[in-house]
C-alpha cells in the first residue's frame, strides 16, 4: 500500500452534541486512530464544528466514515445529503463512504472492556441490558437485538436489548424483566459513543431500577479505533465515487 501521506484522508462524521464531553471523547478516539498511522479529520453533523462540508472543501479525494454505532437516519439520509452539498461546492471531490462502526465483531470486546471497568465480567450469575439510543428505523433496533443475542453466548446469564428512546423496551423495563426472570444481578452496557443526554438519562434510570452497575460509554476504546482503521483500509480497495452511492459495510 502507498505511503500514508499519499492516501486520501479519513473524514469521520460524528453526530455532534452541545455537551463538550462528547467532542472531547471523539477527539480522544481519533487520536488512537492517528497513532495507527491514519490521517483522520473530525467533523460533526450538528451542534459542533467543523461540519463535514467545511472539512471536505478543497479536498480532491477522501474516505468518509459515519462515526455512528448503527446505520439509521443519520447515516442513510443526513450524511448522503451532506456529501451531495460538499460535491456541489467542490466539483473535483471523489469519496469512498464506509459503513458505520457497528455492527462489528470487535464491538462486544469493547463493551466488555467498559463493563470490566465497573467490575462486571461475563458470568452465568450476571445478566446484561444492552442499551442504545433507539431509532425510528426498525432495522437499526433489530441490529441491537441481534447483537444482544450474539453476546449472550459469551457466558452471561442473559443479554437483552433496550432503548433510550423511540421504541421499547426501556432500560428500566428490561432490568425489571430480567430480575423477574430470576437473574441474580443485572448490569447495563452503555452502547453510546460519547457522554451526553442519553448516556446520563440511561445511567439515572438504570440505577433507579436496581442495576448493579452501568458501564461508561465506549469512547476511546482501542477496539473502536481498530474498527475505524479496518473500515478505512477496506474502503481504499474500492473505487471512489460521488456522494450518491449507498453506504457499504466494509
Amino acid at each position: 500500500m502507498r505511503h500514508s501521506s499519499l492516501r486520501p484522508p479519513l473524514v469521520a462524521v460524528a453526530h455532534g452534541s452541545r455537551d463538550p464531553r462528547a467532542t472531547a471523547t471523539v477527539e480522544s478516539l481519533l487520536d488512537l486512530v492517528r497513532a495507527r498511522g491514519v490521517n483522520v479529520r473530525a467533523s460533526y453533523l450538528d451542534h459542533a464544528a467543523p461540519s463535514p462540508v467545511h472539512v471536505l472543501e478543497g479536498v480532491h479525494s477522501a474516505v468518509v466514515l459515519p462515526l455512528l454505532l448503527t446505520e439509521a437516519y443519520h447515516s442513510k439520509i443526513d450524511i448522503p445529503g451532506v456529501l451531495e452539498t460538499a460535491r456541489r461546492r467542490n466539483r473535483r471531490l471523489s469519496v469512498r463512504v464506509t459503513g458505520t462502526l457497528g455492527p462489528h465483531p470487535l464491538m462486544c470486546d469493547a463493551l466488555e472492556r467498559r463493563l470490566a471497568e465497573v467490575d462486571v465480567t461475563p458470568s452465568p450469575d450476571t445478566a446484561v441490558v444492552l442499551v442504545s439510543a433507539g431509532s425510528s428505523d426498525p432495522s437499526a433496533n433489530a441490529v441491537i437485538a441481534s447483537m444482544a443475542a450474539d453476546w449472550r453466548r459469551r457466558g452471561w446469564y442473559d443479554v437483552r436489548p433496550a432503548y433510550a428512546s423511540a421504541t421499547a423496551p426501556t432500560p428500566s423495563d428490561a432490568i425489571s424483566a430480567l430480575y423477574d426472570a430470576g437473574a441474580p444481578r443485572v448490569a447495563v452496557a452503555s452502547y453510546f459513543l460519547a457522554p451526553g443526554y442519553f448516556a446520563d438519562k440511561v445511567r439515572t434510570a438504570a440505577e433507579e431500577a436496581g442495576a448493579c452497575a452501568v458501564s461508561p460509554v465506549l469512547g476511546a476504546a482501542p477496539e473502536l479505533a481498530e474498527i475505524i482503521v479496518q473500515r478505512y483500509r477496506a474502503a481504499l480497495t474500492r473505487p471512489a465515487s460521488g456522494p450518491r452511492h449507498a453506504l457499504s459495510h466494509s
